[in-house]
């Protein structure tokens, strides 16, 4: 590949793509990004500073549902693939305000495989979820029925896969979706449940965990995932693959824990009932990806924790200042 797009690149995970393309692949990277303000921008701009500083990116504020202004992007370069990891994440989030996740993760996801069907584009890498496997049996694999999301969220990534397939079916756009199970790493999602413990046990606050903090997620470092969502560029024809830690998954008492003693403060912990829209576990077979993409998670929790914790103290400064960043409730 010489030059590839990367939506969603001001975000947590499409922002280490686009490194890892560069640095690590010698790809030129173009990436778009509306900037929204899910959670607080400065976050969003603290990964965009970093990688305007690369000879190889070039950057636009485009939304993947605006069909007029994506357009004049794919008229302006030409790509050897697209990666398209421009979401509207959270499970909760979807049930308020369930218009926007059918906007940016299905109509976008649409706008994109049209542009690349008129610009003779043949690779499309889709971001989706484990959120899809609720209710199934683990270890997930991704043969299992998916038909049945249980949150706006889970539905509109369950929309955009149809639609690619149709488009591999079609058009013969080489398709890979792959899955992304539980996503943490530095610089993350400040909604994400570990972001919210470090700041919160480190600042003496109260950490909300609902239920009794049991339920278990297979954590992947966010490297990991990178790593294996450029591996997705190959071609493979229609694809759905499981990117996860693939061991036995970790309950959110031992996150907790863990980071308390990276910390050396002890929580103080408000339990709450636990969400109708969350999964009690997730957990990833991962031989396929293993088999087609010579992938395998490389990073611990422990050391992928330590990771976290060593960013927030080194950026603590600014990050306690965000309005909102990291609410107590």
């Amino acid at each position: 590949m010489k030059r590839v797009l990367v939506t969603g690149c001001g975000g947590f995970i499409g922002s280490r793509v686009c490194h890892q393309l560069i640095d690590d692949h010698n790809v030129d990277v173009v990436g778009v990004d509306n900037m929204n303000d899910y959670y607080d921008i400065s976050l969003k701009f603290h990964r965009l500073d970093q990688l305007r500083r690369l000879s190889r990116f070039r950057f636009h504020a485009v939304d993947i549902s605006d069909r007029i202004t994506l357009g004049d992007v794919f008229e302006n370069y030409q790509f050897d693939a697209v990666l398209n990891l421009a979401a509207r994440a959270g499970v909760r989030y979807s049930m308020e305000n369930p218009y926007v996740y059918m906007q940016t993760n299905a109509l976008g996801n649409l706008n994109l495989l049209e542009e690349m069907r008129m610009h003779g584009i043949r690779k499309y890498v889709l971001a989706s979820t484990s959120s899809l496997y609720a209710g199934q049996d683990m270890p997930f694999v991704e043969s299992l029925s998916v038909n049945t999301p249980i949150s706006p969220y889970a539905a509109t990534k369950k929309a955009a896969e149809a639609m690619a397939y149709s488009y591999n079916y079609l058009y013969d756009i080489d398709t890979t979706v792959v899955r992304y199970f539980t996503v943490y790493g530095p610089a993350g999602r400040p909604d994400m449940s570990y972001f919210r413990f470090v700041y919160l046990i480190d600042q003496g606050h109260p950490i909300t965990v609902y239920g009794d903090g049991e339920q278990s997620r297979d954590f992947t470092f966010v490297d990991d995932i990178a790593r294996g969502t450029i591996l997705a560029t190959k071609p493979l024809g229609y694809e759905i693959i499981n990117l996860g830690g693939g061991n036995q998954p970790h309950s959110i008492n031992k996150v907790i824990g863990i980071i308390e003693e990276l910390l050396g403060k002890k929580a103080v912990v408000d339990r709450k009932p636990a969400h109708v829209a969350d999964m009690e576990s997730t957990w990833a077979n991962i031989e396929k990806a293993d088999r087609l993409l010579g992938w395998k998670p490389e990073i611990s929790l422990e050391e992928g924790l330590r990771r976290c914790v060593a960013w927030y103290q080194d950026n603590r400064e600014w990050l306690v200042k965000l309005p909102g960043i990291c609410e107590t409730a």
